[in-house]
C-alpha cells in the first residue's frame, strides 16, 4: 500500500456511470480531463476571438489595454472556471476540493509560501502604477483571480485528488500535479509567437512553480490558499514587465524565475527524502512514478 494513500469512499449504488468512472482516479484520467480542460479553454478563446475580434478592433481597445486583457485573457479562463465548476459538481466533488485536506504537510513546506510571496509583494511593491493605470491594474487583478482559480483547481485539486483516489503515494501525487501543470504550457509553443527555447523555460519555471503550489496545498491544508497565492503571481508577472519601476524591491521579481527554479530544486529534494523516510518508517512503499 503506498504512503499517504487516501482511503475511497464505498461508491453508492446509485451513483451514476460518470461518478464511478472519476471516481476510479489514476493518473491517465488526470491526464485526459487536463487535456479536455486545455482543449475547451482553446475553443473558448477561439469563440471569444471569433465574437470580439482581435486587439485593436472593437471594443476591446489596443492590445495590452485594460479591455483588452479582460476580453481576451479573463473572459475565455472565466468560461474555463465555470466548466471546471460544472464537472465539479457532476461528479460530487465540490465539497471535496474546497474542504480541509485529508494529507496535510511539515513545517518546511512553509519555505514555498514565503518565497513565492516574497517575490509577488516585491513585485506589487516595484511596479510603477501611475504608469499602468487603475484600469489596467484592476483588470490583471481581476485576470489573475480567475487564472490562480482554474489552474488550481484543475492541477490541485482535480489532479491530486484524481491520484490521491487510486491509491498513489504523495511523491507521485505532488508530481503529477506539477508535470502536468508544466505540460499545459508547452501548448504556448503553438499558441503564441514565443520561442522553443522560451517555452521550455517556461516549463522548467512552472513545474517548480507547481510543486511549490502543491506544497502549499499540503502545508495550508485548504485549495483555497495555493489559489491565492497563484493568483498574485500572474499579474505581477504582467504589470512588473511592462510597467518596472526602479527600486530595491524590483531585484526579487526581476529574478523570479531563477529563484523559483532554485527554491524548486532544494524543495524537490527535500520533499523526497522526506516522504521516503516517513514511508520507510511507517512500512510503506512509496511510488515515484504513478502506475
Amino acid at each position: 500500500m503506498p504512503h499517504h494513500a487516501v482511503p475511497v469512499p464505498e461508491q453508492s449504488s446509485s451513483s451514476s456511470s460518470w461518478s464511478r468512472f472519476w471516481e476510479r482516479g489514476g493518473a491517465w484520467r488526470a491526464l485526459l480531463l487536463a487535456a479536455a480542460y486545455y482543449a475547451l479553454y482553446q475553443l473558448m478563446s477561439w469563440l471569444v476571438g471569433s465574437v470580439f475580434g482581435p486587439a485593436g478592433s472593437g471594443i476591446r481597445g489596443e492590445e495590452g489595454e485594460a479591455m483588452d486583457v479582460l476580453i481576451g485573457t479573463a473572459l475565455p479562463i472565466v468560461l474555463g472556471s465555470v466548466i471546471l465548476v460544472v464537472f465539479a459538481a457532476s461528479v460530487g466533488w465540490l465539497k471535496e476540493l474546497f474542504g480541509p485536506q485529508p494529507v496535510r504537510g511539515r513545517g518546511w513546506m512553509w519555505v514555498a509560501v514565503g518565497v513565492v510571496l516574497a517575490i509577488n509583494v516585491s513585485a506589487f511593491l516595484s511596479i510603477d502604477y501611475a504608469d499602468a493605470g487603475a484600469g489596467l491594474v484592476a483588470a490583471w487583478l481581476f485576470t489573475g483571480l480567475f487564472v490562480g482559480f482554474a489552474e488550481e483547481v484543475l492541477t490541485r485539486g482535480f489532479v491530486v485528488n484524481l491520484m490521491r483516489k487510486a491509491g498513489h503515494g504523495e511523491i507521485a501525487v505532488g508530481l503529477t500535479s506539477a508535470g502536468i501543470f508544466a505540460a499545459l504550457h508547452l501548448g504556448n509553443l503553438f499558441t503564441s509567437d514565443q520561442g522553443l527555447a522560451t517555452t521550455l523555460q517556461q516549463v522548467v519555471y512552472t513545474f517548480f512553480f507547481g510543486l511549490c503550489m502543491y506544497l502549499a496545498l499540503r502545508v495550508t491544508g485548504n485549495l483555497i490558499w495555493p489559489i491565492l497565492l497563484h493568483a498574485t503571481t500572474d499579474p505581477t508577472l504582467f504589470l512588473h514587465g511592462g510597467h518596472p519601476v526602479t527600486n530595491v524591491f524590483g531585484l526579487l521579481p526581476a529574478f523570479s524565475t531563477y529563484l523559483i527554479v532554485l527554491t524548486g530544486i532544494v524543495l524537490l529534494i527535500v520533499f523526497l527524502v522526506s516522504e521516503r523516510r516517513r514511508a520507510k518508517r511507517d512500512g510503506l512503499v512509496e511510488a515515484t512514478v504513478p502506475a
